[in-house]
Protein backbone atom coordinates (compact mmCIF):
# COMPACT_ATOMS: atom_id res chain seq x y z
CA UNK A 1 0.00 0.00 0.00
CA UNK A 2 1.37 3.27 -1.12
CA UNK A 3 -0.38 6.06 1.29
CA UNK A 4 -0.45 4.64 4.58
CA UNK A 5 -4.05 4.45 6.40
CA UNK A 6 -3.39 6.48 8.99
CA UNK A 7 -2.34 9.34 7.31
CA UNK A 8 -5.18 11.23 7.49
CA UNK A 9 -5.50 10.70 10.93
CA UNK A 10 -3.01 13.37 11.68
CA UNK A 11 -3.84 15.79 9.26
CA UNK A 12 -5.93 18.77 11.82
CA UNK A 13 -8.46 20.54 10.44
CA UNK A 14 -6.65 23.74 9.82
CA UNK A 15 -3.58 22.20 8.13
CA UNK A 16 -6.02 19.86 5.45
CA UNK A 17 -5.37 22.71 2.57
CA UNK A 18 -2.02 22.40 3.61
CA UNK A 19 -1.39 18.84 3.13
CA UNK A 20 -3.95 18.53 -0.10
CA UNK A 21 -0.67 19.64 -2.58
CA UNK A 22 1.94 16.44 -0.41
CA UNK A 23 -1.32 13.78 -1.15
CA UNK A 24 -1.33 14.25 -4.76
CA UNK A 25 1.78 14.19 -5.62
CA UNK A 26 2.56 11.29 -3.46
CA UNK A 27 -0.88 9.75 -5.31
CA UNK A 28 0.92 10.51 -8.68
CA UNK A 29 4.04 9.13 -6.90
CA UNK A 30 2.53 5.98 -6.55
CA UNK A 31 0.66 5.96 -10.21
CA UNK A 32 4.45 6.34 -11.92
CA UNK A 33 6.65 4.18 -9.55
CA UNK A 34 4.99 0.56 -10.30
CA UNK A 35 5.23 1.22 -13.66
CA UNK A 36 8.86 2.26 -13.62
CA UNK A 37 9.98 -0.80 -11.29
CA UNK A 38 8.67 -3.19 -14.11
CA UNK A 39 10.55 -1.29 -16.61
CA UNK A 40 13.37 0.93 -16.63
CA UNK A 41 14.90 2.08 -19.57
CA UNK A 42 19.03 2.07 -19.34
CA UNK A 43 19.67 2.93 -22.86
CA UNK A 44 18.12 3.25 -26.61
CA UNK A 45 16.60 -0.23 -26.36
CA UNK A 46 17.51 -1.43 -23.21
CA UNK A 47 15.61 -1.64 -20.05
CA UNK A 48 16.14 -3.56 -16.83
CA UNK A 49 13.94 -6.58 -18.01
CA UNK A 50 14.55 -6.63 -22.12
CA UNK A 51 17.01 -5.91 -24.92
CA UNK A 52 14.59 -4.91 -27.87
CA UNK A 53 16.49 -4.93 -31.39
CA UNK A 54 14.65 -4.50 -34.94
CA UNK A 55 14.67 -5.32 -38.45
CA UNK A 56 13.25 -4.08 -41.60
CA UNK A 57 12.37 -6.81 -44.04
CA UNK A 58 10.26 -7.54 -47.28
CA UNK A 59 7.79 -9.78 -45.82
CA UNK A 60 5.73 -9.04 -48.42
CA UNK A 61 6.10 -8.41 -52.07
CA UNK A 62 7.97 -9.96 -55.21
CA UNK A 63 11.07 -10.58 -52.41
CA UNK A 64 9.16 -11.61 -49.81
CA UNK A 65 11.36 -15.46 -49.70
CA UNK A 66 14.68 -12.98 -48.56
CA UNK A 67 12.79 -11.76 -45.82
CA UNK A 68 10.44 -14.13 -44.66
CA UNK A 69 13.30 -16.82 -44.66
CA UNK A 70 15.87 -14.15 -42.97
CA UNK A 71 13.35 -13.71 -39.92
CA UNK A 72 12.25 -17.70 -39.43
CA UNK A 73 15.70 -17.71 -38.69
CA UNK A 74 16.05 -15.21 -36.48
CA UNK A 75 13.19 -16.02 -35.09
CA UNK A 76 14.29 -19.58 -34.21
CA UNK A 77 17.79 -18.38 -32.81
CA UNK A 78 16.54 -16.10 -30.73
CA UNK A 79 13.19 -17.74 -28.73
CA UNK A 80 13.09 -18.06 -25.28
CA UNK A 81 16.61 -16.17 -24.70
CA UNK A 82 17.47 -13.81 -21.84
CA UNK A 83 20.92 -12.44 -20.98
CA UNK A 84 21.93 -10.96 -18.15
CA UNK A 85 18.46 -11.08 -17.04
CA UNK A 86 17.07 -9.07 -19.78
CA UNK A 87 14.41 -10.95 -22.43
CA UNK A 88 15.69 -10.38 -26.35
CA UNK A 89 12.46 -8.74 -27.95
CA UNK A 90 12.48 -9.20 -31.96
CA UNK A 91 10.38 -6.33 -34.16
CA UNK A 92 10.23 -7.43 -37.97
CA UNK A 93 8.36 -4.48 -39.66
CA UNK A 94 7.62 -5.36 -43.79
CA UNK A 95 9.29 -2.87 -46.60
CA UNK A 96 7.89 -5.04 -49.37
CA UNK A 97 11.37 -3.54 -50.77
CA UNK A 98 10.47 -0.41 -51.07
CA UNK A 99 12.89 2.17 -50.00
CA UNK A 100 10.62 5.07 -48.98
CA UNK A 101 8.55 2.37 -46.60
CA UNK A 102 11.81 1.13 -45.25
CA UNK A 103 12.82 4.67 -43.99
CA UNK A 104 8.96 5.79 -42.49
CA UNK A 105 8.82 2.39 -40.82
CA UNK A 106 13.34 3.02 -39.70
CA UNK A 107 12.07 6.38 -38.43
CA UNK A 108 8.92 4.71 -36.25
CA UNK A 109 11.20 1.72 -34.94
CA UNK A 110 14.04 4.03 -33.79
CA UNK A 111 11.32 6.18 -31.89
CA UNK A 112 10.18 3.39 -30.43
CA UNK A 113 13.38 2.46 -29.08
CA UNK A 114 15.44 -0.51 -30.52
CA UNK A 115 19.36 -1.52 -29.33
CA UNK A 116 20.23 -1.94 -32.85
CA UNK A 117 18.96 -3.47 -36.39
CA UNK A 118 19.57 -7.27 -37.21
CA UNK A 119 19.31 -8.61 -40.40
CA UNK A 120 17.83 -6.43 -42.34
CA UNK A 121 16.92 -7.22 -46.05
CA UNK A 122 17.71 -4.82 -49.15
CA UNK A 123 19.98 -3.25 -51.64
CA UNK A 124 18.77 0.53 -52.05
CA UNK A 125 16.51 0.07 -49.19
CA UNK A 126 19.57 -0.65 -46.93
CA UNK A 127 21.86 1.96 -49.22
CA UNK A 128 18.91 4.49 -48.20
CA UNK A 129 19.12 3.38 -44.66
CA UNK A 130 22.44 3.82 -43.74
CA UNK A 131 22.70 7.39 -43.34
CA UNK A 132 19.39 7.20 -40.83
CA UNK A 133 21.05 4.68 -38.74
CA UNK A 134 24.75 6.69 -38.70
CA UNK A 135 22.37 9.84 -37.35
CA UNK A 136 20.78 8.01 -34.66
CA UNK A 137 23.77 6.04 -34.19
CA UNK A 138 21.97 2.31 -34.60
CA UNK A 139 24.36 -0.39 -35.23
CA UNK A 140 23.97 -2.72 -38.41
CA UNK A 141 24.52 -6.25 -37.59
CA UNK A 142 23.87 -8.99 -39.96
CA UNK A 143 22.03 -7.57 -42.77
CA UNK A 144 22.01 -9.53 -45.84
CA UNK A 145 22.33 -6.35 -47.83
CA UNK A 146 22.98 -7.82 -51.86
CA UNK A 147 25.81 -5.07 -51.46
CA UNK A 148 28.95 -3.96 -50.32
CA UNK A 149 27.24 -1.76 -47.91
CA UNK A 150 28.66 -0.62 -44.65
CA UNK A 151 29.61 2.15 -41.73
CA UNK A 152 31.93 1.65 -38.54
CA UNK A 153 28.90 0.78 -36.72
CA UNK A 154 28.21 -2.49 -38.76
CA UNK A 155 29.14 -6.08 -38.70
CA UNK A 156 28.34 -8.47 -41.13
CA UNK A 157 28.20 -11.62 -41.19
CA UNK A 158 28.43 -12.37 -44.52
CA UNK A 159 31.36 -11.54 -47.19
CA UNK A 160 31.32 -9.51 -49.59
CA UNK A 161 28.96 -9.36 -52.68
CA UNK A 162 32.55 -8.75 -54.68
CA UNK A 163 33.94 -11.63 -52.96
CA UNK A 164 31.55 -14.26 -54.27
CA UNK A 165 32.14 -12.55 -57.43
CA UNK A 166 36.14 -13.12 -57.53
CA UNK A 167 35.76 -16.68 -56.31
CA UNK A 168 33.61 -17.45 -59.09
CA UNK A 169 36.13 -16.00 -61.44
CA UNK A 170 39.28 -17.40 -60.01
CA UNK A 171 37.52 -20.98 -59.29
CA UNK A 172 36.89 -20.67 -63.48
CA UNK A 173 39.51 -19.46 -64.79
CA UNK A 174 41.44 -22.79 -62.89
CA UNK A 175 39.47 -24.90 -65.18
CA UNK A 176 40.77 -23.39 -68.52
CA UNK A 177 38.10 -21.04 -69.23
CA UNK A 178 39.80 -17.80 -70.09
CA UNK A 179 39.33 -14.77 -68.19
CA UNK A 180 38.14 -12.82 -71.65
CA UNK A 181 35.66 -15.60 -71.69
CA UNK A 182 33.44 -15.06 -68.05
CA UNK A 183 30.72 -12.49 -68.23
CA UNK A 184 28.39 -11.12 -65.47
CA UNK A 185 24.57 -10.18 -65.72
CA UNK A 186 23.88 -7.45 -63.20
CA UNK A 187 21.16 -5.54 -61.48
CA UNK A 188 21.97 -1.57 -61.75
CA UNK A 189 22.09 0.01 -58.50
CA UNK A 190 24.86 -0.78 -55.17
CA UNK A 191 24.35 -4.53 -56.41
CA UNK A 192 26.00 -4.25 -59.61
CA UNK A 193 28.52 -1.94 -58.44
CA UNK A 194 29.90 -4.79 -56.42
CA UNK A 195 29.91 -7.18 -59.04
CA UNK A 196 32.14 -4.78 -60.89
CA UNK A 197 34.67 -4.37 -57.81
CA UNK A 198 34.38 -8.40 -57.69
CA UNK A 199 34.86 -8.67 -61.03
CA UNK A 200 38.10 -6.66 -60.89
CA UNK A 201 39.68 -7.95 -58.42
CA UNK A 202 38.61 -11.77 -60.01
CA UNK A 203 40.89 -9.92 -63.04
CA UNK A 204 43.62 -8.30 -61.02
CA UNK A 205 46.36 -11.27 -61.45
CA UNK A 206 45.89 -11.74 -65.60
CA UNK A 207 47.61 -8.73 -67.01
CA UNK A 208 46.01 -9.37 -70.32
CA UNK A 209 42.99 -7.89 -68.79
CA UNK A 210 43.77 -4.97 -68.25
CA UNK A 211 41.84 -3.04 -71.06
CA UNK A 212 38.50 -4.93 -69.61
CA UNK A 213 39.40 -3.52 -66.12
CA UNK A 214 40.00 -0.14 -67.40
CA UNK A 215 36.50 -0.60 -69.03
CA UNK A 216 35.22 -1.32 -65.36
CA UNK A 217 36.77 1.36 -63.88
CA UNK A 218 35.26 3.56 -66.29
CA UNK A 219 31.50 2.44 -65.87
CA UNK A 220 32.17 2.79 -61.49
CA UNK A 221 33.58 6.27 -62.38
CA UNK A 222 29.74 6.87 -64.14
CA UNK A 223 27.90 5.12 -61.10
CA UNK A 224 29.55 8.04 -58.83
CA UNK A 225 26.64 9.96 -58.43
CA UNK A 226 23.94 7.04 -58.63
CA UNK A 227 22.25 5.02 -60.87
CA UNK A 228 22.75 5.27 -64.07
CA UNK A 229 20.40 4.24 -67.01
CA UNK A 230 23.88 4.36 -69.66
CA UNK A 231 26.14 1.99 -68.82
CA UNK A 232 25.59 -1.33 -71.02
CA UNK A 233 27.58 -1.62 -74.65
CA UNK A 234 30.76 -0.14 -72.35
CA UNK A 235 32.02 -3.77 -71.27
CA UNK A 236 32.17 -7.60 -70.02
CA UNK A 237 28.90 -6.99 -68.33
CA UNK A 238 25.04 -6.28 -68.87
CA UNK A 239 22.46 -4.21 -66.46
CA UNK A 240 19.19 -4.77 -65.97
CA UNK A 241 16.89 -1.59 -64.22
CA UNK A 242 16.40 -2.14 -60.58
CA UNK A 243 13.31 -3.61 -59.63
CA UNK A 244 12.67 -4.44 -63.27
CA UNK A 245 12.64 -7.74 -65.46
CA UNK A 246 13.59 -5.53 -68.50
CA UNK A 247 16.83 -7.95 -69.46
CA UNK A 248 17.22 -7.14 -73.42
CA UNK A 249 19.36 -4.47 -73.09
CA UNK A 250 21.28 -6.40 -70.75
CA UNK A 251 21.46 -9.09 -72.97
CA UNK A 252 22.57 -6.76 -76.22
CA UNK A 253 25.24 -5.62 -74.29
CA UNK A 254 27.15 -9.44 -73.88
CA UNK A 255 26.48 -9.85 -77.36
CA UNK A 256 28.30 -6.71 -77.90
CA UNK A 257 31.40 -7.43 -75.83
CA UNK A 258 31.57 -10.69 -77.54
CA UNK A 259 32.02 -8.56 -81.07
CA UNK A 260 33.94 -6.69 -79.98
CA UNK A 261 36.63 -8.98 -77.58
CA UNK A 262 36.65 -11.37 -80.19
CA UNK A 263 35.78 -14.00 -77.32
CA UNK A 264 32.42 -15.81 -76.33
CA UNK A 265 30.92 -15.46 -73.07
CA UNK A 266 31.67 -19.06 -72.18
CA UNK A 267 30.43 -18.51 -68.30
CA UNK A 268 28.35 -15.75 -67.51
CA UNK A 269 27.80 -14.71 -63.81
CA UNK A 270 24.48 -13.74 -62.62
CA UNK A 271 24.25 -11.26 -59.88
CA UNK A 272 20.88 -10.69 -59.81
CA UNK A 273 17.56 -11.80 -58.11
CA UNK A 274 16.18 -15.38 -58.97
CA UNK A 275 13.39 -13.71 -60.67
CA UNK A 276 15.19 -11.79 -63.56
CA UNK A 277 18.19 -14.60 -63.33
CA UNK A 278 15.71 -17.23 -64.03
CA UNK A 279 14.24 -14.96 -67.01
CA UNK A 280 17.61 -14.13 -68.20
CA UNK A 281 18.65 -18.21 -68.57
CA UNK A 282 15.61 -18.58 -70.51
CA UNK A 283 15.97 -15.76 -72.87
CA UNK A 284 19.73 -17.39 -73.84
CA UNK A 285 18.10 -20.59 -73.97
CA UNK A 286 15.40 -18.53 -76.85
CA UNK A 287 18.57 -17.05 -78.24
CA UNK A 288 20.19 -20.62 -78.53
CA UNK A 289 23.15 -19.23 -76.86
CA UNK A 290 25.67 -21.97 -75.24
CA UNK A 291 26.81 -20.08 -72.02
CA UNK A 292 26.77 -21.84 -68.62
CA UNK A 293 25.67 -19.89 -65.52
CA UNK A 294 27.47 -19.01 -61.97
CA UNK A 295 25.31 -17.20 -59.61
CA UNK A 296 26.57 -16.32 -56.00
CA UNK A 297 24.47 -17.01 -52.57
CA UNK A 298 21.71 -14.24 -52.95
CA UNK A 299 20.84 -14.97 -56.80
CA UNK A 300 20.20 -18.49 -55.90
CA UNK A 301 18.25 -17.28 -52.41
CA UNK A 302 17.95 -20.72 -51.38
CA UNK A 303 15.94 -22.75 -53.89
CA UNK A 304 14.41 -19.61 -55.55
CA UNK A 305 16.34 -19.66 -58.54
CA UNK A 306 15.76 -23.33 -59.19
CA UNK A 307 11.86 -22.92 -58.26
CA UNK A 308 12.17 -19.82 -61.04
CA UNK A 309 14.06 -22.36 -63.70
CA UNK A 310 11.51 -25.06 -63.03
CA UNK A 311 8.70 -22.83 -63.95
CA UNK A 312 10.08 -22.21 -67.47
CA UNK A 313 10.81 -26.30 -67.70
CA UNK A 314 14.88 -25.94 -67.54
CA UNK A 315 17.30 -27.79 -65.91
CA UNK A 316 20.58 -26.03 -66.10
CA UNK A 317 23.49 -26.65 -63.91
CA UNK A 318 24.23 -23.62 -61.76
CA UNK A 319 27.85 -23.23 -59.90
CA UNK A 320 26.45 -21.34 -56.96
CA UNK A 321 28.29 -19.60 -53.85
CA UNK A 322 27.26 -20.15 -50.65
CA UNK A 323 28.24 -18.20 -47.52
CA UNK A 324 26.67 -20.45 -45.26
CA UNK A 325 27.89 -23.87 -44.53
CA UNK A 326 26.02 -27.02 -46.49
CA UNK A 327 23.07 -27.80 -45.45
CA UNK A 328 23.46 -31.51 -44.21
CA UNK A 329 26.84 -30.57 -42.80
CA UNK A 330 27.61 -31.93 -39.48
CA UNK A 331 28.57 -28.72 -37.54
CA UNK A 332 27.17 -28.66 -34.59
CA UNK A 333 25.45 -25.01 -35.75
CA UNK A 334 23.66 -26.23 -38.80
CA UNK A 335 22.29 -29.48 -37.28
CA UNK A 336 20.51 -27.04 -34.28
CA UNK A 337 19.03 -24.92 -37.04
CA UNK A 338 18.55 -28.25 -39.18
CA UNK A 339 16.02 -29.14 -36.02
CA UNK A 340 14.11 -25.87 -34.98
CA UNK A 341 13.22 -24.83 -38.37
CA UNK A 342 11.95 -28.21 -39.93
CA UNK A 343 11.04 -28.60 -43.34
CA UNK A 344 11.52 -24.90 -44.64
CA UNK A 345 15.26 -25.62 -43.65
CA UNK A 346 17.15 -23.82 -46.33
CA UNK A 347 20.43 -21.12 -46.91
CA UNK A 348 18.39 -18.16 -46.01
CA UNK A 349 17.00 -19.29 -42.65
CA UNK A 350 20.01 -21.05 -41.74
CA UNK A 351 22.30 -17.48 -42.48
CA UNK A 352 19.35 -15.63 -40.70
CA UNK A 353 19.68 -18.33 -38.00
CA UNK A 354 23.71 -17.93 -37.88
CA UNK A 355 22.98 -13.67 -37.55
CA UNK A 356 20.84 -14.47 -34.67
CA UNK A 357 23.39 -16.74 -32.95
CA UNK A 358 26.17 -14.33 -33.82
CA UNK A 359 24.18 -11.23 -32.16
CA UNK A 360 23.66 -13.62 -28.90
CA UNK A 361 27.70 -14.46 -28.79
CA UNK A 362 28.50 -11.15 -29.02
CA UNK A 363 25.50 -9.73 -26.32
CA UNK A 364 26.91 -13.03 -23.90
CA UNK A 365 30.67 -12.33 -24.21
CA UNK A 366 30.19 -8.38 -22.67
CA UNK A 367 31.65 -8.08 -19.78
CA UNK A 368 31.13 -3.73 -19.90
CA UNK A 369 27.94 -2.41 -19.24
CA UNK A 370 25.39 -3.00 -22.53
CA UNK A 371 25.66 -0.25 -24.89
CA UNK A 372 26.13 0.17 -28.22
CA UNK A 373 29.29 1.08 -28.38
CA UNK A 374 30.75 -2.01 -25.93
CA UNK A 375 28.73 -3.92 -28.32
CA UNK A 376 30.48 -3.30 -31.41
CA UNK A 377 33.64 -3.06 -29.28
CA UNK A 378 33.24 -6.37 -27.56
CA UNK A 379 32.81 -8.24 -31.22
CA UNK A 380 36.34 -6.59 -32.33
CA UNK A 381 37.86 -8.22 -29.40
CA UNK A 382 37.98 -12.02 -30.02
CA UNK A 383 36.86 -14.29 -32.65
CA UNK A 384 33.00 -16.10 -32.25
CA UNK A 385 33.45 -19.96 -32.50
CA UNK A 386 29.51 -20.62 -33.77
CA UNK A 387 28.78 -24.28 -33.31
CA UNK A 388 31.97 -24.91 -35.28
CA UNK A 389 31.67 -21.67 -37.56
CA UNK A 390 34.12 -18.86 -36.75
CA UNK A 391 33.57 -15.32 -36.95
CA UNK A 392 35.72 -12.73 -36.24
CA UNK A 393 35.75 -8.63 -37.03
CA UNK A 394 39.21 -8.02 -36.78
CA UNK A 395 39.91 -7.16 -40.13
CA UNK A 396 36.70 -5.42 -41.19
CA UNK A 397 32.98 -5.60 -41.10
CA UNK A 398 32.71 -8.96 -42.84
CA UNK A 399 33.08 -11.61 -40.23
CA UNK A 400 33.05 -14.45 -41.94
CA UNK A 401 35.28 -15.61 -44.99
CA UNK A 402 33.35 -18.41 -46.19
CA UNK A 403 32.76 -18.85 -49.69
CA UNK A 404 32.24 -22.38 -51.27
CA UNK A 405 30.57 -23.62 -54.13
CA UNK A 406 27.75 -26.34 -54.85
CA UNK A 407 25.92 -27.42 -58.52
CA UNK A 408 22.72 -26.32 -58.18
CA UNK A 409 20.33 -28.12 -60.27
CA UNK A 410 16.72 -29.28 -60.95
CA UNK A 411 16.69 -27.09 -57.19
CA UNK A 412 18.82 -29.91 -55.85
CA UNK A 413 21.89 -28.70 -54.11
CA UNK A 414 25.37 -31.10 -54.11
CA UNK A 415 28.66 -29.70 -52.97
CA UNK A 416 30.94 -29.17 -56.08
CA UNK A 417 33.99 -31.06 -56.07
CA UNK A 418 37.25 -29.15 -57.65
CA UNK A 419 37.87 -29.76 -60.97
CA UNK A 420 34.66 -30.75 -61.58
CA UNK A 421 33.86 -27.62 -63.61
CA UNK A 422 33.36 -29.61 -66.89
CA UNK A 423 29.74 -31.12 -65.81
CA UNK A 424 28.66 -27.66 -65.54
CA UNK A 425 29.77 -26.21 -68.67
CA UNK A 426 28.42 -26.24 -72.35
CA UNK A 427 31.01 -27.35 -75.01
Amino acid sequence: MCLHKHLFSVITETGKRQYSLLVLLLLSFCLIIPGQANSTEIGPGISDTHIRIGAIMPLTGDNQYYGIGMKKGIDAALANQVVQGRKIEFKAMDDSGDSVTTIQAANQIIDEGIFLMLGNVGALPTLQLMPVLRVNQVPSVGFYTLGDVSNKDTLNYRPNTSDEVATLITDMTETGIKPAQICIFAQNDVFGVAAINGFKNGLKNFPEMQPAIDKLDHILDMTMGGINPALNGLGPIGFYPHDTVFIRDAYRSLKDWERQSGQPCRFVILVAIPKVAADFIAYSHYKKESWSFGAISATAAGYALGKNLSAYYLDDKIIVTQVVPNLDASLPIVKEARAVLGNDFNHINLEGYIVGRLFLAILKSMKEPITRDNFIKTARLQPFDLGGLKVEFNQGNSGSKLVSLNLLQKNTYQTFVPNDFSIALKP
